[in-house]
């Protein structure tokens, strides 16, 4: 097979090398052929859009590799919907998907059974998460007021009306 590996992080202080590493390697002992390595960094799974993810999908069209690994599911999406629309174009351009610490393998039934109920998990996870966010948000829709008027506090380098001295007549 020849294979186009994706790595995938969502912030700058992550490093998408040991991805490449895993799959690689995974390569190498499987006897595939590496076609190119696509990376995106500080990105989040939940785009659709990604600068490598868009040039990897490109080439696929192109029929340039019959193969796409990944380290996790979630490194090429965090939407069921979106993950079932991408594998629906994969299996039409005979396009496999390996997700090498899942063991998952599309190239069998169990392995597209294994897919779908990971992408469901993976989509649960990224709605759990949006949910806790909010209920955070509006647990600290106060944060920053004082007092039972809630008056908001002064900012930090906002000019000031300055005292005014009031001179002691005797």
């Amino acid at each position: 097979m020849k294979v186009a590996i994706y790595a995938r992080v969502s912030t700058d202080e992550q490093d998408a090398s040991k991805q490449e590493m895993i799959c690689r390697e995974y390569c190498e002992k499987e006897k595939h052929e590496l076609y190119a390595v696509y990376s995106d960094n500080s990105v989040s799974g939940i785009k659709q859009s990604r600068p490598a993810f868009d040039e990897m999908l490109g080439d696929m069209r192109s029929y340039k590799f019959n193969c796409i690994m990944a380290t996790k599911l979630d490194r090429i999406g965090r939407s069921l919907q979106h993950i079932l629309s991408l594998f629906e174009e994969f299996t039409k351009k005979g396009v496999h998907f390996i997700a090498v610490t899942q063991n998952i393998d599309t190239s069998s039934a169990a392995g597209k059974l294994q897919l779908q109920i990971i992408g469901a998990f993976a989509e649960f996870e990224r709605n759990i998460i949006s949910e806790r966010t909010k209920e955070a948000l509006k647990f600290a829709h106060n944060v920053g007021k004082r007092g039972k008027d809630k008056i908001p506090r002064k900012k930090r380098g906002v000019k000031r009306h300055p005292l005014v001295m009031v001179e002691n007549s005797r």
